[in-house]
């Protein structure tokens, strides 16, 4: 008797370790629209789902500020190409997510754009002191803004920034009411039809701002599907190769993906970036980069007053582990 109730109480430990370990019944994932990325393709043809065996839903979010929000109220496990800049202050905040891989890097496809009716460059930067600039804060773009402010000598606090989004950005830009718009992808595209660059991505690149998004996940769906976190690399990486094998194939269905004209989709697409495993496992990325850059910002924050603490090791919130068993 006493061996058949040990062995009852091991099988039922057994099985409750299996059921806490089961796949969840649908796996969330955070984008951004007008941001077309090479694993759209698999956002489309539901290669995740295949290969995860698990429906993928998708939420699109206006802001990487957002992401991190639903990440930490537990409405979203992964999200794909969130700012660097709203993950760390994120994470300095104390929000249970990680970094897992570099979705893109876009020098290119995210600046700050001067009004045509303005007569402001680079030379006289200081006139935007008093002026209204649209920005969504907290994000990638703020922070190249306040780079590119304090690079050229302006004095960011008597700037009237104003916190927007994207698209609200781009129509008070194109209506004139803004001196300058700050934004990424398609509102970029379009503010640049009616202005200016302040910073050219060249010129902000050599005085030390890099720009990328990251692949964040929470601790939690981490700790409990740590197979699936690795399947979604896997696929994030095929669906880069089909798009350099493929492109003819891949960009329709980016575009279509990402709410965008084929046109326009293509032009934003050719500013990108994007990583395979041999790339992300090396010192410029998850390997040392990263973390180098999350603890840059927060400091750079931090001498701004926009936050009161930095942590002193960004290196817990950057887990390589799931590209390193990739393709194992």
């Amino acid at each position: 008797m006493r061996n058949l109730i040990t062995s009852i109480l091991i099988l039922t430990t057994s099985l409750a370790a299996d059921l806490s370990l089961a796949a969840p019944e649908k796996i969330t994932v955070a984008y951004f629209q007008e941001w077309p990325t090479a694993n759209q393709t698999a956002q489309s043809e539901k290669w995740y789902d295949k290969e995860l065996g698990v429906p993928v839903e998708w939420l699109p979010y206006n802001d990487g500020v957002e992401m991190a929000e639903a990440m930490v109220a537990g409405e979203v496990d992964i999200a794909y190409s969130m700012g660097v800049v709203p993950f760390t202050l994120a994470v300095t905040d104390g929000a249970p997510i990680k970094v897992v891989g570099v979705a893109v890097s876009y020098a290119e496809n995210d600046n700050c754009v001067i009004y045509k009716k303005e007569a402001i460059d680079r030379a006289n930067a200081h006139e935007l002191e008093g002026r209204k600039v649209g920005v969504p804060l907290n994000t990638v773009t703020h922070y190249k803004m306040l780079r590119t402010l304090v690079f050229l000598g302006v004095d960011v606090d008597k700037v009237d920034v104003v916190d927007m989004s994207p698209h609200d950005i781009d129509d008070a830009f194109i209506r004139g009411e803004l001196a300058m718009g700050c934004s990424w992808g398609g509102p970029l595209r379009r503010m640049k039809g009616n202005g200016w660059e302040l910073l050219s991505a060249y010129e902000q690149e050599r005085i030390g701002i890099r720009t990328f998004d990251i692949i964040a996940v929470t601790d939690d769906f981490a700790a409990k599907n740590p197979d699936l976190v690795t399947k979604f690399l896997e696929v994030s990486d095929r669906a880069t190769e089909y798009l350099d094998d493929e492109p003819d194939l891949a960009k329709p269905v980016i575009a279509e993906a990402a709410g965008m004209e084929l046109k326009e989709s293509n032009i934003v697409l050719s500013l990108f970036d994007f990583y395979p495993r041999s790339d992300q496992l090396t010192e410029r990325w998850m390997l040392g980069g990263v973390q180098t850059s999350l603890k840059e910002v927060a400091e750079f924050f931090q001498a701004q007053g926009k936050i009161d603490k930095v942590l002193n090791d960004y290196g817990p919130r950057v887990d390589a582990s799931f590209y390193e068993n990739a393709g194992q």
